[in-house]
């Protein structure tokens, strides 16, 4: 046979428009070694020779290499690859082979080995391959599949194709805030040189080059390398070339590019730096330039122990700690350093070292503050580097015995007043919550603690629910109370409060419920009468404000009806003089 046979494709043009395409075999169908099934609905059928590795097959636009041997049903062979030596390589699914192969190599695993039965409807049809292969004939052939390269069409317009070269590691892909290293080098078709880089850093949403580059690195894993193909008619290709210096003199062994070229690209993910945005909002970012160890984290009240450096936005060093004597340590959540600290600490692991930039709400706001080394002037966004050495974390509830539980709640909540006294009204909130936490689930509490728990979370909760109004978190404060009327519905303090959030959210009628209730119950306070006396101020002013819209609406409407009335009259007057007029 011919050695220039290079597995022609079928020469049915309209083929896959007169057939329905085959399906893959169904995952509960997997086969065993030496079983045959049919692929799809079509004729196809497999049968294993041999297991391939790993789970993964390739998918259409995959550069797939095989080595085959083609067979008629009677055994007489056709075609192979193997007896030239050189295995046969092509892009799946898109037509250089006939329909069966397409189908059938879809399912394959690297390394295995199949016997496709092919029925001549996904073969050479009715006019077969002469000499070799007669009309309608069912094909037999004997694939291994050595290798496949993916190849994606990255904007999914057909403008940028990435050919991978080398596979990454592990099954991450950089984010948006991710800070990527990468080398490149980017070519004519001829192979001349328009650019290289043996080393760049961006971060993945600026995209450095352009929005086509920031897609392409999304799709790649840490030291994976990739062949992008920049066609003419991609809609990013301009920023690309502006980017690569288009049109510009020749300069060293860079060349400028001609109109209408086709790009090769090279492009290697060296590695990158995570980045978290703690806030969601980009007001605390943490790029991690060390991992750290394991899985766990800081909590609220850990015992930290860190190495940091403090810095403004120009550079200026304005505190230092950990570095020249015993490391720096504190409990987080307690104020003994700026928040976003707090909060970004809560996001690292043991050992792990992090630049964090935090924005002037999360730092030290408004004001001008006299740090150690430096003023941090106000409105001031702050870098930290960051080591974090080690932490003990405070004990989570799940780790008590119900009494611990008990006790906690009720530290919690003596810390909690300690800091409403104070003003501090978020932090006490938050103290209020954790306090609740503890005793949330009180199943496997005696009767005894099931009392005492309730008692707490009662407190807590309205507790909660004042901080809550002075925070005017009114809804939130609503819900609070509604928690504790659940349980104790003659509780003054609980209707008092919702009746403070009713008032502000203007449920006026639901407000003077609660107020009534509370006052039938205990007539004589001082606090539900004042808010009932401003309850109804509330409700005069409301009714005022109403009457008065009313009112406006009202007016313009009778002034509207005046002037449509004098119009119907103007015109009654000027009907007769026309037709006056007319005759």
């Amino acid at each position: 046979m011919d050695d220039d046979f290079e597995f022609p494709a079928t020469s049915n043009a309209n083929m896959d428009e007169e057939m329905d395409i085959p399906e893959d075999i169904p995952s509960g169908q997997i086969l065993k070694v030496g079983e045959e099934k049919e692929i799809g609905k079509t004729g196809l059928k497999k049968k294993l020779v041999k297991e391939g590795e790993g789970w993964e097959t390739p998918t259409t636009g995959d550069e797939v290499e095989v080595h085959y041997t083609g067979t008629l049903l009677d055994g007489t062979p056709f075609d192979s690859s193997r007896d030239r030596g050189i295995p046969f390589k092509f892009k799946l699914g898109q037509g250089q082979v006939i329909k069966g192969w397409d189908e059938g190599i879809k399912t394959m695993k690297k390394g295995e080995k199949a016997i496709f039965t092919i029925p001549s409807e996904l073969a050479y049809g009715e006019s077969g391959s002469p000499p070799t292969i007669p009309p309608n004939a069912t094909l037999q052939f004997d694939v291994e599949l050595l290798s496949w390269t993916s190849v994606r069409d990255i904007c999914k317009d057909g403008g940028i194709f990435k050919k991978i070269l080398a596979e990454g590691e592990k099954w991450e892909y950089p984010k948006n805030l991710v800070e990527v290293f990468v080398k490149y080098e980017a070519r004519l078709e001829d192979g001349t040189l328009i650019s290289k880089s043996d080393g760049v850093e961006f971060t993945v949403e600026d995209g450095y080059f352009c929005p086509a580059l920031e897609k392409a690195v999304k799709t790649m894993k840490k030291g994976e390398k990739v062949l992008l193909t920049v066609k003419p008619q991609c809609e990013l290709r301009s920023c690309l070339l502006i980017r690569l210096h288009m049109g510009r003199p020749a300069s060293g062994d860079e060349a400028a590019v001609p109109p209408n070229a086709t790009l090769h690209i090279t492009l290697e993910l060296i590695s990158w730096k995570a980045v978290s945005d703690i806030t969601k909002d980009k007001k605390i970012l943490k790029k991690t330039l060390k991992e750290g160890e394991g899985y766990e984290r800081p909590n609220d009240g850990a015992v930290v122990q860190v190495k940091l450096i403090g810095k403004l936005h120009d550079g200026a060093i304005f505190t230092k700690k950990g570095h020249d004597e015993e490391p720096f340590e504190f409990k987080i959540d307690e104020e003994q350093v700026i928040d976003g600290l707090d909060r970004a600490l809560k996001n690292m692991k043991k050992g792990e070292v992090a630049l964090v930039t935090i924005q002037p709400e999360y730092a030290f706001g408004p004001s001008e503050t006299q740090q150690e080394l430096a003023i941090v002037p106000a409105n001031s966004t702050v870098h930290y580097e960051v080591e974090l050495l080690s932490f003990v974390k405070e004990k989570e509830s799940w780790e008590m015995s119900t009494q611990e539980k008990i006790e906690a709640a009720g530290e919690k909540k003596e810390e909690g007043n300690a800091l409403f006294k104070a003003g501090r009204y978020e932090r006490a909130s938050k103290r209020y919550e954790t306090a609740v936490r503890f005793i949330e689930r009180d199943s496997s509490f005696s009767d005894e603690e099931k009392q005492q728990a309730m008692v707490l979370k009662t407190t807590c909760n309205l507790n909660n629910a004042a901080c809550k109004l002075k925070l005017k978190d009114y809804k939130q404060a609503e819900k609070l109370c509604t928690k504790v009327l659940k349980h104790d519905s003659r509780n003054v303090k609980a209707l008092y409060r919702r009746a403070q959030a009713y008032v502000q959210l203007v449920d006026l009628d639901l407000a003077e419920l609660d107020i009534k209730k509370a006052l039938e119950i205990d007539p004589n306070n001082r606090d539900v009468k004042l808010e009932y006396k401003y309850l109804k101020e509330k409700v005069r002013e409301y009714n005022k404000k109403d009457a008065q819209f009313y009112g406006s609406i009202f007016a313009k409407m009778n002034k509207y009806e005046q002037a449509r009335s004098s119009n119907a009259a103007a015109k009654q007057e000027a009907a007769p003089m026309a037709i006056d007029g007319k005759a």
